[in-house]
């Protein structure tokens, strides 16, 4: 879904030539009010109103607008000190900026140094490291500081939050295109990117990982997303190399049985031990070519041991998720097949018009055979909630349907 960033005389003139009953006039008065003076909008009678297309395209800017304004008055201080707080923990940050900025925005490569179960002193000049390995033609490179110094420093359930705040800030504050978005990490980054890159894809472009162990991670959730893999062939510690000769044949073979998804490049660098002595910069490029589908066909979402909430135009509630989990969806026109359903009993489908005709019924089949038939409708609830989850100006969502499974 496409959104013009309407100036203020733009959205005064459109609040003021709606009509009184108009669910997006109500939405547009509710706004005017101050952040903290606002009344719960899930009490407000316009919130579960039924919309049309065109006023979902209105509240879907309206709020957009809203929610991005509250992160530039809320973060600002943070992003200029370059540390970010997030409960107890705290996420120092570097970066730099390269080349000139496109017209749909700037590329984002968010790097992770190495380093894990060490003093503070050595993650830290690690991260001095990082913040000088890679140099991107285009975009902002940036290095974040891990919040712990921990073996598992950049896997940990805390990380998603941090660096779901690094893409909402860099969006509004360095003008970066939400579909152009990587991230990479060498060593115990390279730890980090094979855990995060499955679990957070649909907020991802492509990915890049050196010299690092995958422990538990699986490649699944890759499946629209481009992914590199760089290895030293002599890097023996923990099995490094052994495992990353692994998942390239894991990686062709899931190639092989989805053509045209899991788009990846494994290169072996047989000459050299945990160090490529920088000949692993090439993924930075390789990586470039990759634009994020926000709304892909088809779906594999695995959750891993930090589960989420959403993943692409899916959702499953706290309670409805779980390590392990599986589903296997995919769409075709007003259908959506769910081929596969592991550990799972309860699935949100979340739609907006880029997706469906949302004027007509959309039809669900799930793997018992059964054909489910639904009409969906638009609510500012539904935008209103997707933008509280994830500030994500191309994965916007006005409606969903809920489809309960038998065990």
């Amino acid at each position: 879904m496409t959104f013009r960033f309407a100036s203020f005389i733009a959205v005064y003139f459109l609040t003021s030539t709606l009509c009184a009953d108009d669910p997006v006039a109500d939405l547009a008065k509710w706004l005017e009010q101050n952040f903290g003076k606002r009344a719960k909008l899930a009490e407000q009678s316009f919130a579960d109103a039924s919309l049309t297309r065109d006023q979902a395209d209105k509240a879907s800017e309206l709020l957009l607008k809203d929610f991005q304004a509250r992160i530039k008055k809320e973060r600002e201080q943070q992003w200029k000190d370059r540390e970010i707080k997030l409960g107890n923990h705290s996420m120092k940050f570097a970066f730099r900026v390269f080349g000139e900025k496109p017209k749909t925005g700037r590329s984002l490569y968010i790097s992770m140094h190495g380093g894990g179960g060490a003093p503070a002193r050595v993650n830290d000049q690690q991260w001095q490291n990082q913040i000088r390995l890679y140099e991107p033609k285009e975009g902002v490179y940036l290095a974040p500081r891990a919040p712990t110094n921990t073996w598992n420093l950049w896997h940990q359930s805390h990380i998603d939050e941090f660096f779901e705040w690094i893409i909402e800030s860099a969006i509004v504050f360095e003008g970066v295109d939400p579909n152009k978005v990587y991230i990479m990490g060498y060593s115990a980054g390279g730890d980090g990117v094979y855990q995060l890159a499955p679990r957070m894809a649909d907020q991802l472009a492509a990915a890049a990982m050196m010299a690092g162990h995958p422990n538990d991670a699986s490649p699944l959730g890759l499946r629209n997303i481009g992914f590199t893999l760089h290895m030293g062939g002599k890097d023996s510690a923990y099995n490094r190399n052994g495992i990353a000769r692994e998942w390239k044949k894991k990686l062709a073979e899931l190639e092989k049985n989805d053509p045209g998804a899991y788009k990846h490049e494994v290169v072996i660098h047989e000459q050299y031990g945990h160090w490529m002595q920088r000949d692993d910069r090439v993924a930075v490029p390789w990586m470039a070519k990759f634009t994020r589908e926000a709304n892909p066909q088809k779906i594999v979402w695995r959750q891993a041991s930090t589960t989420h909430d959403r993943f692409y135009w899916l959702a499953a509630d706290k309670e409805h998720r779980k390590n392990g989990s599986l589903i296997v969806a995919e769409r075709d026109g007003q259908t959506f097949a769910i081929s596969k359903m592991e550990n799972l009993n309860k699935v949100t489908l979340r739609l907006n018009d880029t997706l469906v005709d949302l004027n007509k019924e959309v039809v669900v089949k799930t793997p018992d055979g059964e054909k489910k038939t639904s009409k969906a409708t638009r609510k500012i609830s539904t935008i209103f909630k997707c933008l509280s989850e994830r500030v994500d100006p191309s994965a916007i969502y006005s409606a969903e349907l809920t489809v309960p499974f038998s065990k």
